[in-house]
């Protein structure tokens, strides 16, 4: 599976030609896919509607960046998932997979590591006006959506809590005025994939109507294995299945009533966490072996450390070394999985929305949320180790994690004929997360056997729960100075609590003597930690005519600090129950990192031309972000630091172009981001070198992409549908820990579609490629855990490659 840069120079040239001229580069930020869901405004321009205020409107007139990308496109490009939005819109990166947090978003280099499951996403995830701070949601497929808007910069006035960065909203569709119905099913040739999905919306009565909405996914070369690496029990692929169901009921009794209900379910299970993890070898130029208890245990890895061939090393757990706890709850596939990769996560969401008008000019509206995510997961983290007689020598860690989270808003707008309006609103979360592990850290069963008490194979099991509460309120108002001069701002006030509690009910009798690790048993006091914050926001917006808008904005955000979830049970934790007042502060502090904020101005251009056809927008920004949350992992130590950094400059110019050409059907889009975003500060993550002036991660200089739709006629009835998009990214490390970082080099991928069916949507078919370049990139990097002293092993994790899709629409 060689990868081909035959298109990178095409497509580079492509995107300059279409997007560097003088009034591009002059003009203003804001990203928008042609097939968004439109309104006509007064002019008779199309106009794509965003709720980037938390209230309909368009997004040519809100003072906010924001990339929008439509139905259309979402069903044409088979976008499943939020990984695959990434090549339309520049400066974002999405990862799927990771023990701790099951999956990072990065904008503008900005973003929260994979790896921990304490943090929340800096990109908040907003699925239909319900807030969801866990990233394992990145895991999760959506099908039936409406739109997808991702608000770029900090979004605490209107989106509050783990907003510091911007929002990624999913908004799925809503019951139809009159019964109609579909049904969608494609082959997916590279993975084996077989999607089938459909819907059915309509009127139960003049004042409630209902959509069902349900997709089934079964992909069997998800994951291709190095010839290693073959798993004993899925062979040389590993697969995954995801089914999604919703239930949308939308009611209106009255005029002044409105209740919109959500029932959301997606199950999602894979033979892999690890996904696409791949190993490169590392200055050394070897593959090193997986060294435990100071190198008197050595497992041989045959990773063939080719980072190019979309073949991934993780083999199935060491046969020894299998089984998990007597007696323990959480595991459930463990044994049946006899050391079997596995990744489970179900996730319910439950949404009502309420609207009633008080009055004619004030809506006082209720936003309800119930959210349930459980998962279990296990994979080996030492990638391919190999036994002598050849069978898998894998070091499995099993997971079981949870998040059960119910959030109530209400919102106060009034839509005055006058020059003064404003929102008042209130937000109150609370979630329990609890996380069980059974780890292998140290790997003393293969010297030392089983625990002589438990029988159990793994070094420790360790329960970790979390109980946050967050409360917040604000306020916003409009003024208009004049018929063209808009002042609009706003403050929100937040505080958050979170109590934490460690326990290790077990402990391995070889390692817990009280020496080092403690005694099975240990169970910590609770760790509390508060904080508040004041995030105001203020905005100018002016209307130069009927085409064009400029603002300015200043921005605040804030994301809360925590507890750490990865401490290891060694004797430092004895602290936390000490009856000194000193030393147990001392223990708590050395768990706790503090809340992230940001501050800043962004400065925008909003132009469309109904006459001919264009739409150009534009921003450029200036942030600083305080103490950034960031983990890094150390894999000779086995072993997460969390800490803050304390100061990074995310800095840039955006642009993006619609066209509707002359040429009938035809519509080009285009965006162009430049992007520097560094740390001005001193970090040292990890006591080996100082970030300042270094880049961040996955903050490429320059990205871009430019795309094409176009729709022929064939007949009175039919028509013949062409669309493509070819999307670049320069270079950017792929982590934040040290001076030698992998730097990913640039890249150019490229998406292309034709179809054939009916102008009234009856039926099409469609060939669809994504990636046809089969490019891969990598998302994130760090220490290969179980390193010796002098090895160098990396874990890069990836994209996935090429999918090549035929499909079948049907519409009733």
């Amino acid at each position: 599976m060689k990868k081909s840069n035959a298109l990178s120079g095409t497509a580079l040239a492509l995107i300059a030609a279409a997007l560097a001229s003088p009034v591009l580069i002059a003009g203003p930020a804001y990203a928008q896919t042609a097939d968004a869901p439109r309104a006509t405004n007064a002019a008779g321009a199309e106009e794509i509607i965003v709720t980037a205020r938390r209230q309909s409107e368009s997004l040519q007139d809100v003072p906010v960046v924001v990339s929008a990308i439509g139905r259309d496109t979402l069903e044409t490009y088979q976008v499943n998932e939020i990984a695959d939005v990434v090549s339309r819109i520049p400066a974002l990166n999405v990862q799927v997979g990771g023990s701790g947090a099951g999956g990072q978003i990065s904008l503008r280099g900005i973003g929260t590591t994979n790896i921990s499951a304490a943090f929340d996403s800096a990109v908040a995830f907003n699925f239909d006006d319900v807030q969801v701070s866990t990233m394992r949601i990145v895991q999760a497929a959506f099908f039936d959506v409406e739109q997808v808007d991702l608000l770029k910069g900090p979004q605490s006035l209107f989106f509050g809590k783990s907003a510091s960065a911007g929002v990624l909203s999913v908004r799925s569709a809503n019951p139809t005025s009159t019964w109609t119905s579909g049904v969608n099913a494609s082959y997916e040739f590279e993975e084996d994939g077989r999607t089938v999905g459909g819907f059915v919306s309509g009127p139960l009565t003049d004042t409630l109507g209902i959509r069902v909405a349900l997709q089934y996914q079964d992909i069997i070369d998800f994951v291709e294995q190095e010839p290693g690496a073959r798993s004993e029990q899925y062979g040389d692929s590993k697969g995954l299945t995801n089914t999604i169901g919703r239930v949308t009921l939308q009611w209106d009794p009255t005029e002044r009533f409105s209740a919109n209900l959500k029932l959301n379910y997606n199950h999602y299970d894979a033979e892999t966490l690890l996904g696409h993890s791949d190993l490169s070898c590392g200055r050394n130029g070897i593959a090193d072996p997986i060294f435990l208890l100071g190198g008197a245990i050595q497992i041989r890895n045959n990773a063939t450390c080719n980072t190019d061939d979309g073949l991934y090393p993780t083999t199935d757990a060491h046969p020894s070394i299998r089984r998990t706890l007597p007696g323990t709850t959480g595991f459930d596939r463990l044994n049946a999985n006899n050391g079997g990769a596995y990744n489970e996560t179900e996730t319910t969401l439950i949404r009502l929305n309420m609207s009633y008008d008080l009055t004619e000019n004030l809506q006082l509206s209720s936003v309800t949320g119930y959210f349930d995510l459980k998962n279990e997961h296990l994979d080996s983290f030492g990638y391919a180790g190999v036994l002598p007689n050849g069978r898998a020598g894998g070091l499995p860690a099993p997971f079981s994690d949870a998040v059960e989270q119910v959030t109530q808003e209400f919102r106060l707008t009034s839509d005055f004929d006058g020059r003064f309006n404003f929102m008042i609103g209130a937000f109150y979360e609370t979630r329990d997360i609890p996380l069980t592990t059974s780890q292998n850290a140290l790997a003393i069963s293969l010297a030392a056997g089983p625990d002589p008490f438990t029988g159990s194979t793994f070094d420790w099991y360790a329960e970790r729960t979390t109980e946050t509460e967050a409360q917040s309120a604000f306020i916003s108002a409009t003024y208009d100075l004049t018929d063209r001069i808009e002042l609009a701002g706003g403050i929100r006030y937040s505080k958050e609590e979170k109590e934490h509690v460690i326990a290790f009910p077990y402990v391995h009798a070889a390692i817990g003597t009280g020496a080092v690790f403690l005694r099975s048993g240990f169970r910590s006091g609770v760790i509390r930690f508060e904080d508040s914050n004041w995030s105001p926001e203020f905005t100018v917006r002016y209307r130069v005519n009927d085409d064009i808008n400029i603002y300015g904005a200043y921005k605040t955000g804030f994301k809360s600090g925590g507890i750490d979830t990865s401490a290891l049970p060694t004797n430092s934790l004895n602290g936390l129950n000490s009856s000194d007042p000193a030393v147990r502060a001392a223990a708590e502090d050395a768990l706790i990192y503090d809340s992230e904020t940001a501050k800043g101005f962004e400065f925008g251009v909003k132009s469309q031309f109904p006459d001919s056809g264009l739409t150009i927008n534009g921003a450029v920004y200036h942030y600083v972000f305080d103490n950034l949350q960031v983990q890094n992992f150390n894999g000779r130590l086995v072993q997460f630091f969390t800490s803050n950094a304390s100061e990074l400059t995310s800095q840039g110019v955006e642009v993006d172009v619609s066209w509707r050409t002359p040429v009938e059907g035809l519509q080009i889009t285009g965006a162009l981001a430049y992007t520097d975003t560094t740390y001005t500060d001193t970090f040292n993550p990890l006591g080996t070198f100082d970030l300042n002036g270094r880049a961040s991660a996955r903050a490429p200089e320059w990205s871009g992409n430019i795309g094409f739709n176009w729709i022929i006629p064939a007949t009175d009835t039919l028509e013949w549908g062409f669309g493509g998009n070819a999307s670049y990214s320069g270079e950017y490390y792929a982590a934040a820990s040290a001076a030698d970082n992998y730097l990913n080099p640039s890249y150019t991928t490229l998406d292309l579609s034709a179809s054939f069916g009916r102008s009234d949507g009856r039926w099409k078919f469609s060939v669809v490629g994504v990636n046809v370049t089969d490019e891969l990139w990598v998302n994130t990097s760090g220490n290969r855990p179980f390193l010796s002293p002098t090895g160098d092993d990396e874990v890069r994790t990836q994209n996935r490659g090429r999918q090549i899709f035929v499909e079948t629409a049907l519409r009733f």
